[in-house]
């Protein structure tokens, strides 16, 4: 489990083949903080450590996260967000994030005002019940709260603070990113399912 709140915009290092799948190698200040089989949240993504040495961490991404994340676009030279997973101990500044992601969104369009930034992120249609104005999201594993919510594209603002530590301010019109919705939100949207369906009999 994570909170959304970025601990490091990290390098990747190195990205190599390896049928079905892709090993992703990213440098880290706290590798020695760090052991193999560690969850990381790596732009939205929940990933393992798979082997760690000299400040590098590396991730093995499988077709099927290739195929629906953004992390299929991840080149050497590039740059990710990681957060490493939850302790019971800490605060939840954020919002509870699973690190699942739900699809990947893009960017429709881009508004700089001064140092801060509005961004609309189109998404598929059939997510829309579980995002909601004012309700959280997570895009590339940055919690943020939903401005405008519409049913296919949904708004943020971004303070200069987030674009600065975060992938986000890199972000132009077109670039992929991974969403999260809410988790409650989706077991509400759940419930109200098979509710409706009771009802039916």
């Amino acid at each position: 489990m994570f909170t959304g709140l970025v601990e490091l915009k990290a390098s990747v290092v190195d990205v190599r083949e390896e049928p079905p799948g892709r090993r992703i190698s990213i440098a880290v200040p706290w590798a020695d903080e760090t052991a193999v089989g560690d969850s990381i949240c790596v732009c939205g993504c929940c990933l393992t450590v798979a082997a760690l040495a000299d400040g590098v961490l590396e991730f093995e991404a499988g077709p099927e996260t290739l195929a629906r994340t953004s992390l299929g676009y991840v080149v050497p030279g590039g740059f990710v967000n990681l957060e490493r997973s939850v302790r019971l101990s800490d605060r939840l500044g954020g919002h509870l994030v699973t690190g699942h992601v739900d699809c990947t969104a893009s960017v429709a369009a881009r508004r700089d005002f001064g140092t801060w930034s509005e961004m609309w992120f189109r998404f598929p249609t059939e997510f829309a019940g579980q995002i909601a104005a004012k309700g959280s999201v997570t895009l590339d594993g940055v919690s943020l709260t939903v401005v405008a919510a519409e049913a296919d594209r949904l708004s943020v603002q971004l303070i200069p603070h987030t674009l600065a530590v975060t992938t986000l301010g890199d972000l132009k019109v077109g670039n992929v990113v991974n969403l999260e919705t809410d988790l409650i939100a989706k077991y509400v949207q759940r419930r109200l399912a098979f509710a409706d369906k009771s009802t039916e009999r």
